[in-house]
């Protein structure tokens, strides 16, 4: 982490405080991996949200074009694969998790995951490159209330990286 932002000279132009994560943390939508998962992935997406059954059809109809199929979470594992291979060259040796927001693995799995695994503190990349409410906020909101179901809330830590819509490397 660089000195920006820094109170002083005397601060330190580097912060330790990455070695502190005990994983990774890549957060993303999900998305249907087959025809029998459009609907019901669909329902969950709008969930208290009274859209109609009829909209909803029309929309899976779309996903049916693909066999069903979103690319979203292949283009999060071949992520998380690359991103694997990049920290067993170069470190953190540190293990990657996977969780969605609104299809599997879900978020309250992968936590409960963690938890078993030992997981105290995570460096969570949401996959949405801006910041808004649901491309950020309902992110957070949803690893809150998995964290307070499972009874960790107090146990385990997530930081989230900032978004990078405006990163040099992403634009």
């Amino acid at each position: 982490m660089s000195i920006y932002g820094a109170q002083s000279a005397d601060t330190p132009k580097y912060q330790d405080e990455a070695r502190e994560y005990d994983a990774i943390l890549v957060m993303s939508f999900g998305g249907p991996e087959g025809p029998d998962d459009v609907m019901p992935f669909l329902e969950n997406v709008t969930r208290g949200r009274n859209i109609p059954r009829e909209r909803l059809l029309e929309v899976s109809e779309h996903y049916q074009h693909f066999g069903g199929v979103s690319p979203i979470n292949d283009q999060n594992r071949a992520l998380i694969a690359a991103l694997e291979e990049e920290l067993k060259d170069n470190g953190p040796d540190l293990p990657v998790y996977f969780g969605n927001r609104n299809w599997h693995p879900m978020i309250t799995d992968t936590l409960q995951q963690m938890k078993d695994d030992g997981i105290k503190h995570a460096l969570a990349f949401f996959t949405s490159s801006f910041s808004s409410y649901s491309g950020c906020r309902q992110y957070r909101e949803d690893y809150g209330v998995a964290l307070e179901k499972l009874g960790l809330q107090d146990r385990m830590r997530i930081d989230k990286i900032r978004q990078f819509f405006d990163a040099p490397g992403f634009v």
